[in-house]
Order: structure tokens, then C-alpha cells, then sequence
């Protein structure tokens, strides 16, 4: 036995370290890669990330019959992961959450146009892997820290399989003390580490049923708001004269901008060329509304817009495309069709992006044409077709239309898409007194400028028909620029922000025009400057003269108490905001509105 000591001892004390401390220094790489600094972590979180990368570990090292090899691999897939998410959260304020996994395809089709600069951490991780790689290679045939018997391999093996527990059943996470913040996914991901975080995340895969939910409640507080409308008054002041009542309904274009947003508006900055005056100017109803994703989220913001449902109750980051509308959902496409619409969405970018191809069926839409489809010429700017050509699309989509026909048409834009680094791209638009400080900045706004060109191109055509035509245009959500400029462009560092100066992180313009006479907002109980895309819809039908639907009524009531409700909080009438992590005389309301959308979206039948 000693002898055996002697000979092996030395060999088996380094094997045991070694599988020991790599999962720990695997997890506190991916941490610093992450971060981009070194911070100290309570026991449970670094057992709960290590018992997860353990599992990699041990199967790898079992696989392969080498521990350096596997030590390698694991704390390479760590890095990966933490630059990955590092890179994710830079470009849309959330790192890597488990619904993006149904999303790889809209990642990869904008992925080109992000610019990947490497941080300091990464290129050290990178230098030393190199450098263990090649130490690896020259001592590839020594017997060094290497498995030779099955026995070994066997027993890491069921290590592998035991430590893969909490990948299988992650509310086991939960029981050791991991906790997550769906509504600050950045920061659990710091705190609480990103693989354990992102295993966590896994169990709002599916929305659960809000606090004393029943069929029952949802269908009476429906019904309350069925007693209630008043939507006939709003009907006669809205519709144009001298038609009869079955001509009167207008073709309706609704158009979702991307990254469309008003920085002009926050009276913190001066522009070389205003990109939102013209527009600002036009004979409708121009304001801001607050949407629940900043910087990345795009079919969010288009799905809150067309359902009225809010992400303020579904799981931080969700894609509900991909994750809820799984069959015939209402929405304002259902809505019209019902009403004898022929209700089209085109979005001049991939079919299969957010799944929109899946989704748009199921939410009443009888075609859906992509960038593939087009008939017209389409233009690039920077990469992405341009609002122009888009535009254009839409007009030899109205002009297409059968005798009598009526449209609901709603387009998807994808000319002001991230990222904002194309070197041959000329900037034209700056801010007034610094000029060159933040080309990412000029970029998007010389983008911007020339969305509000294609805009008023767009209203001089529909100026001209004849028949009633109504459109609305928004952004679905702010662009994610230097954050300098963003900090001078709110008036305030992020860090400092008042919960009202973060939510104008979440505001963005919209417009409504008609070739007609449109009801005064204060007819409708809106209040341009406070709503949010949720309430958007119902605004749109009540221009348009359509009486709204029972859901639709409810959340016209809502929204005279809460104007505006999203993911990031919500803001009362007189514009004061909300966290949602508070309590107050808001609450019960807000608790009904989830009940209601619940059973839209999940549950009860109308």
C-alpha cells in the first residue's frame, strides 16, 4: 500500500485537484468574461454554476480519457459562453435566455451587422487556451494525468450523469438559493451566475396562472366591460361624411418602425437636421408611447400592438411568437377580418424571422409576403431594405387590392435595424454642437432622417385616394447606441435615473393620419403623451370607427386609470411612473388586467 502511495499518490492528489478546481475556475472565468471584473460569489452560487459545469467535465474527461483535456474544453465552453452572453447583453440589454433558442434563425439573419470587438478579458482567456492547447499538443503522447482504465472513465461517468441534476430538473437550483429577476435578467446573471440563471429562466417557459385565476373572473370582468361601451358616439365623430355606413370604413395601414425613436423630444439635445418636425407637423395625432423592450425585441412590441396583451405579465425576454400563439389567437387582424377586412403583413426581411410565418396565420393574417415577395425595387441602406422601398411595397400592395376591397395592412420595416458601425455608410445627421463625437449615433439618425422622408412620401400618395385611408405609424422600441450619447440625449447617467427618466428608455413616437377628419384624442380618453403599444390598437380602431370588442373595451377602461403598462413599469394619468415590484392603489387593477389576459391568451373561452 505504501509502495502503491509512493507511485501513484502524487498523480492521484493532482487528478482529484484538477477535478475539483475546474469547475470552479471554469465559472469564475465565465463570470469575468461576463462582467469584465473579478467579484466574490456566495458558497451556493458557485457550487450551484460548478455542479453544472462539473457535468460537462466529467463527461468530457470520461469521453476522452484525458483530464487536462477535458479541464481545457470546459473552461473553453465557459468563455464561450460568457463572451456570448457578454456580446447579447451589449446589443439588447438581456443576455442569453432560454426562448432565444427558438430564435437562432433572426439572430443569424442581423448577426452580420453587429460589429464584435473582443474586451481584454476575452483576448487573455483566448491566449491562454492557445497556450494550454499547444501545451496539450506537445505532450499529446505522455501518460500524464490521463484515464487508461474503464473503471476510471466508468466512475466519471456517473460523476457526469449525477452533476447533470440540476440540468435536468433546474427548480433543484432554486432549492440550493438560486433566484433570478425576470426583470433584471443582467443583473441575476452577474449575481447569481449565467449557467444557473439561464437553467432557472427555464421554468417561465410557460406563464403560470396568476393568483386566484378562474374562468369564472375572467369572463365577469369582461362582461363589466360589455355593459360599458360607448363606442357609438366615437363611431359618428370618427367617420368620414358623405358616405353611406357600409363605405365608410377606411383602409387601415399600420406600420411598426423599426428602432424608431425621439430623442429630439427629451429637450436634451440639438440636432444638425430635426429627423421628427415634419412628421411632428402633419394634420393628426402625433405623441409617444412606452413600449416593453429596449434595443432588441422587435415581435414584442408588434405582438403587444396587435393582441392589446402586455409583456408586463409574461417572463422577462419572452418571445411570444415562438413560446403563446401556438393556435387561433384574437387580435386586431381577427378582429377586421371579421369584420370584411382582407388583412395583410409584410416585413421585407426574412420569412421565418421571430417565426412570423408560423404566427401571423394564427393571428387572423391571410397573406404574408417577405423581402422574396417584393414588386417593387428594393433599395438598401446600410445593409437593410429601405423604408422607402418598403413604402413602396405597401402602395402596390393597396393598389393591388380588388374593387371594394378593404385592407388591413400592417408592415414591418427593417431599415434602422442595428448595428449602427457601417464605415462606407455616410452620416449626415449629427448632433449640432459635436459633430463626429458618436458615429454609431449619426449613423442611426441620418437612418432615421430618411425614414421620415420615405414617411411623408408615403402620406403625399394616400393624400390623393379617394376612398377613406387611415395610417399609423410607431417605433417598437429605442435603437441601442453609445451610451454616452444616450446619456446625454435622456439628460441623465443610467445610474442615476428616477424611475420616471427609466421608462423614457421604453418611449417611442407614433402618428396617426387619415385622409379624413379624425376624433380629437380627449374623445377617446387618450392622452398622446402617456400610452403605451398595448393601448395603441384600440385607439386605431376607434379612429377607424370600428366598435371595439369586449377586450378591447376592458382595456379602454384600464387605460383611463393606467395609460400606459409595460414590461419595464407603468405610468399613471398624470405621468407619474411605477415599478412593478411596488404596491399601491394601483395594483388590483393591474392584477385584473392579468387575469383577463390570461384568459385570452391561455384560458378562458369569450
Amino acid at each position: 500500500m505504501k509502495q502503491w502511495l509512493r507511485e501513484r499518490g502524487p498523480g492521484l492528489a493532482l487528478k482529484v485537484l484538477l477535478s475539483a478546481l475546474t469547475p470552479v475556475t471554469a465559472f469564475f472565468l465565465m463570470q469575468w468574461i461576463y462582467a469584465g471584473e473579478f467579484q466574490a460569489f456566495p458558497f451556493y452560487v458557485i457550487l450551484a454554476n460548478g455542479i453544472c459545469l462539473a457535468a460537462f467535465y466529467y463527461l468530457a474527461a470520461a469521453a476522452t480519457g484525458r483530464l487536462l483535456l477535458a479541464s481545457l474544453l470546459t473552461h473553453m465552453a465557459a468563455g464561450l459562453l460568457g463572451a456570448a452572453n457578454y456580446f447579447v447583453a451589449s446589443f439588447r440589454g438581456n443576455p442569453i435566455l432560454p426562448w432565444d433558442l427558438t430564435a437562432l434563425g433572426t439572430a443569424a439573419a442581423v448577426s452580420g451587422t453587429y460589429r464584435f470587438r473582443l474586451t481584454w478579458p476575452m483576448i487573455l482567456a483566448l491566449a491562454v487556451a492557445a497556450f494550454a492547447g499547444a501545451a496539450l499538443w506537445a505532450g499529446r503522447k505522455g501518460r500524464f494525468l490521463r484515464i487508461k482504465s474503464w473503471q476510471g472513465r466508468g466512475v466519471l461517468l456517473c460523476l457526469g450523469i449525477l452533476c447533470a441534476r440540476p440540468l435536468a430538473n433546474p427548480e433543484l437550483l432554486g432549492e440550493w438559493g438560486i433566484t433570478t429577476d425576470v426583470w433584471d435578467q443582467q443583473g441575476a446573471y452577474e449575481s447569481q451566475g449565467i449557467l444557473a440563471s439561464f437553467l432557472r429562466n427555464t421554468s417561465f417557459m410557460e406563464v403560470e396562472k396568476p393568483e386566484g385565476y378562474s374562468d369564472e373572473a375572467y369572463r365577469t370582468l369582461l362582461g363589466k366591460a360589455g355593459k360599458s361601451r360607448r363606442s357609438t358616439e366615437i363611431l359618428t365623430a370618427a367617420l368620414p361624411k358623405g358616405k353611406e355606413a357600409g363605405e365608410k370604413l377606411p383602409h387601415i395601414i399600420a406600420i411598426m418602425n423599426e428602432s424608431w425613436a425621439d430623442f429630439e423630444d427629451f429637450g436634451h439635445i440639438k440636432l444638425s437636421e430635426s429627423v421628427m418636425d415634419e412628421i411632428g407637423g402633419l394634420d393628426g395625432i402625433f405623441g409617444h408611447a412606452y413600449t416593453s423592450v429596449f434595443g432588441a425585441g422587435t415581435s414584442a412590441s408588434e405582438f403587444e400592438f396587435l393582441t392589446g396583451h402586455s409583456m408586463a405579465f409574461l417572463p422577462s425576454g419572452s418571445i411570444p411568437y415562438q413560446q403563446y400563439i401556438l393556435e387561433p389567437k384574437d387580435s386586431l387582424a381577427s378582429m377586421l377580418k371579421d369584420k370584411g377586412y382582407r388583412c395583410l403583413a409584410f416585413h421585407p426581411g426574412e420569412r421565418d424571422s421571430w417565426q412570423r410565418n408560423q404566427a401571423y396565420p394564427l393571428l387572423g393574417f391571410e397573406e404574408f409576403l417577405c423581402g422574396d415577395d417584393m414588386s417593387v425595387a428594393a433599395a438598401k441602406e446600410h445593409g437593410y431594405i429601405s423604408d422607402d422601398s418598403s413604402f413602396e411595397q405597401v402602395i402596390s400592395m393597396f393598389e393591388a387590392r380588388e374593387p371594394g376591397e378593404r385592407l388591413f395592412l400592417f408592415n414591418v420595416t427593417i431599415q434602422n435595424h442595428g448595428s449602427y458601425t457601417d464605415e462606407d455608410y455616410p452620416a449626415e445627421i449629427c448632433l449640432a454642437d459635436e459633430p463626429g463625437a458618436y458615429p454609431m449615433a449619426e449613423q442611426y439618425l441620418t437612418l432615421e432622417g430618411k425614414t421620415q422622408e420615405a414617411f411623408l412620401k408615403l402620406i403625399r400618395y394616400f393624400r390623393q385616394q379617394k376612398e377613406p385611408v387611415l395610417v399609423v405609424m410607431f417605433g417598437d422600441h429605442q435603437p441601442a447606441l453609445e451610451q454616452e450619447f444616450l446619456d446625454q440625449a435622456y439628460g441623465v447617467l443610467q445610474e442615476d435615473m428616477t424611475m420616471e427618466e427609466y421608462m423614457g428608455k421604453f418611449r417611442v413616437p407614433y402618428v396617426i393620419w387619415a385622409n379624413y377628419e379624425l376624433p380629437k384624442p380627449e374623445a377617446m380618453g387618450l392622452n398622446p403623451e402617456i400610452t403605451s403599444l398595448n393601448y395603441l390598437g384600440q385607439y386605431v380602431l376607434e379612429c377607424a370607427g370600428i366598435p371595439l370588442d369586449d377586450y378591447r373595451q376592458y382595456l379602454k377602461e384600464v387605460s383611463r386609470q393606467i395609460p400606459a403598462l409595460t414590461f419595464a413599469g407603468y405610468v399613471d394619468p398624470q405621468g407619474e411612473a411605477y415599478s412593478h415590484l411596488e404596491t399601491n392603489e394601483y395594483t388590483g387593477l393591474i392584477e385584473e388586467y392579468q387575469t383577463v389576459q390570461y384568459g385570452k391568451l391561455f384560458g378562458g373561452t369569450d
